[in-house]
This record gives structure tokens, C-alpha cells and sequence, in this order.
């Protein structure tokens, strides 16, 4: 009589698990598996979640080694993870709309903030409080920068006669120190860096954004080439699930947070400014972070109807050229999204963790 083979108790547990989940994280007991990153700037608030999932060790958790490098422009971080430099990385979400229109094979795979905060800045104390009074007014721009293309589109919804304002064309380097020395009356920017940049040293600031006439651009995503999502899927739910932890604990315990990063940066945490500047972006991505998406979807989610009226405008905008529009439901997905909450509880931490941040965008 043939023996009844013996299933172990081990082997009973990890069936229960594999039919747990459609997809499994990579397995810690054989080694954590390598991933790359880069960011889409140099160490800052916005791409302060990264070393923070790294180094208090949420994609560890998830069975991950991720290095992480600084970045040098969402175009260029775009290039590098769409070529395969990187294997993961992070980029503003309209630079994804743009590049997939252009052939790289991208794919949004979670949302990292949720307003890129395009405007024009102004001093606090500026005669300007409406988006009209920016007629008759010199207003420092960059043709490099993001926001740029939208400026007729803002004027349109604003209300505003864009040929009656003088565009002083600057370099991106200059432009912020010339509002500081008041050179130009406004400076059309990102205010996710202009606020952060020009508030750590001194100056107080007033954005006019492009939201506020209508206009709604997402702020950043976590992004992977598309073969990933069928070759590596458990690999990128893992990746993604450790940046979602690392989110919802910067927006949970910002000071922590803020700590974990300086210790990773130690250049930013020699001068006050530094960590200022820091501190403030961080301020502002929670703030924008914690929006009906993630409140109701939970983090990285992403709205397909707003992001599809977001890639026409994109595609409308900024992308000339022969090019090819990204179909929206390829480039952009939720599979991996959408399992972390805040809890009524952590709600009300984030509302007061957020609160002195909101009278740079209101």
C-alpha cells in the first residue's frame, strides 16, 4: 500500500498565503531583492518619502534593497527609468504624459502628491491679490519650466489678458532671487520648489494657482517601465507598497520623518535654511496629500477622470511634434494602490500636522 504523502505545517501556511494575494511580495528568506530608484531632484521635501522607506526600513518590510539616487529633472528621471537606468523612479506626472507620448515605455504606477502647484508667485505684501491685477506687471518666467505652456490656458480661465503682462524671460537659477530683490512683480513657477526655497530664507510668499482658476495638474508619480507590470509584478507592488507606508507615516509623523532625513542627508542638515526649506516642502506635499483620492481611495490612488482631462490639456500644451497620445488606461494604473487609509484618528493628526502650511496656497 503506497504511503500518503506528508504535508508539513510549513508547507499548509505558505499555500494559505500564496492564495492569500494574486500577487506575492519577493520572498525575504532567500535575500532581499536589488531595486533601483532615483528621484526626480536632489534631496528635498517632495522625494523626502524615499529615504525615509528606505532607512526606517518599510520596503525592507516588503523584502526590497533599494538604493536611491538624487535626480537631476523629472525629464531627465523619466529617460533614465524608461531606458532601464533605474528600474523604479519618480517624475512629475505631466512630464509621464509627455514622454509616453514621445515612445518611452512608462507607466504611472501610484501617485505620489497630488498638486504640482503651478502659479505665479508673489510677496505677501504684494498689491497683486488677483490673478487680473497681473496686468500691467512684470512677471519672471522660465520657457524650460513646467508650468510655462499653461500660462494662455490660466489666463483664459483666470480671466486676465496675458498680452498685457510683461513675461521677463529669466533662467530658472535667477528667476526666484529676482523676486526676492524685487526685480519682477511675480515669478511664474512650481510652487512645490519656489515656496520652499524662497519662505526658508526669510521672504513671505503668496501663491496664485493655476487650481484656483480651475486648472488642476497632479504633482508627482512613482513610475517603471510597462514590461514590469507582467515580468516583476511583485516586485513592483512591493516597491510601491513601502513608498505608500513611507507617505503615510511623513504625513503621520512629519518631525520623525524630517529626522530620518537629515541623518540621510547630512549636507541639508548643516544650515538652518536647509532643513527649513526641507521641512516646508514636506509641509506642503502633506497638505496636498491629503485629498478626497487618498481620504477615500487610499494612498497612491489615482482619479482616471481627472488624469485623462489632465493628459488633454498635457498633450494640448506641451507636447508639439510628431507624437503618439499614451492610451491613459495603459499609462496609468491603480492595481497596486489603494490598500493604505489614515483612520479617523490619523485624519485628525494630519489636519493639524498640515494646518500652518496651508496660508502658502490659500
Amino acid at each position: 500500500m503506497k504511503a500518503t504523502p506528508r504535508i508539513s505545517r510549513r508547507t499548509v501556511i505558505q499555500s494559505a498565503l500564496a492564495g492569500a494575494s494574486t500577487i506575492a511580495f519577493p520572498a525575504i528568506g532567500q535575500g532581499p531583492t536589488k531595486v533601483t530608484f532615483t528621484t526626480s531632484w536632489t534631496p528635498e521635501g517632495p522625494n523626502l518619502f524615499a529615504y525615509v522607506a528606505r532607512d526606517r526600513g518599510f520596503w525592507k518590510k516588503y523584502g526590497l534593497d533599494v538604493s536611491v539616487a538624487r535626480g537631476s529633472g523629472s525629464g531627465a528621471a523619466a529617460q533614465a527609468v524608461g531606458t532601464g537606468t533605474f528600474m523604479f523612479g519618480m517624475t512629475a506626472t505631466p512630464v509621464v504624459v509627455q514622454q509616453a507620448a514621445r515612445g518611452l515605455p512608462l507607466v504611472s504606477i501610484g501617485q505620489i502628491n497630488y498638486d504640482a502647484v503651478m502659479g505665479v508667485g508673489v510677496l505677501a505684501d504684494s498689491p497683486i491679490k488677483t490673478p487680473k491685477d497681473l496686468e500691467g506687471r512684470k512677471i519672471g518666467a522660465s520657457v524650460t519650466s513646467g508650468e510655462y505652456p499653461f500660462l494662455s490656458l490660466y489666463a483664459q480661465k483666470a480671466g486676465f489678458d496675458l498680452s498685457k503682462v510683461n513675461l521677463v524671460q529669466l533662467d530658472g537659477k535667477v528667476r526666484d532671487r529676482s523676486l526676492i530683490e524685487k526685480l519682477v512683480d511675480g515669478v511664474s513657477a512650481f510652487g512645490s520648489s519656489t515656496i520652499p526655497a524662497l519662505s526658508s530664507n526669510g521672504a513671505n510668499l503668496r501663491f496664485l494657482t493655476f487650481k484656483q482658476a480651475g486648472i488642476e495638474f497632479y504633482g508627482q508619480s512613482l513610475i517603471t517601465q510597462a514590461s514590469r507590470l507582467q515580468n516583476e509584478a511583485s516586485v513592483v507592488e512591493a516597491l510601491v507598497a513601502g513608498a505608500m507606508d513611507a507617505i503615510k507615516f511623513a504625513m503621520t509623523n512629519p518631525d520623525e520623518a524630517l529626522a530620518i532625513f537629515l541623518k540621510a542627508n547630512e549636507e541639508v542638515a548643516m544650515t538652518a535654511t536647509s532643513k527649513e526649506f526641507v521641512r516646508i516642502g514636506l509641509g506642503l506635499s502633506n497638505l496636498h496629500n491629503f485629498c478626497p483620492e487618498v481620504i477615500n481611495n487610499g494612498f497612491g490612488y489615482v482619479d482616471m477622470g481627472k488624469i485623462r482631462t489632465q493628459a488633454d490639456l498635457i498633450l494640448k500644451y506641451a507636447v508639439s511634434g510628431n507624437v503618439t497620445p499614451p492610451d491613459i488606461d495603459k499609462l496609468f494604473t491603480n492595481r497596486f494602490v489603494g490598500k493604505l487609509k489614515l483612520s479617523d484618528a490619523e485624519q485628525a493628526t494630519v489636519k493639524n500636522n498640515i494646518e500652518p502650511f496651508r496660508k502658502y496656497v490659500s
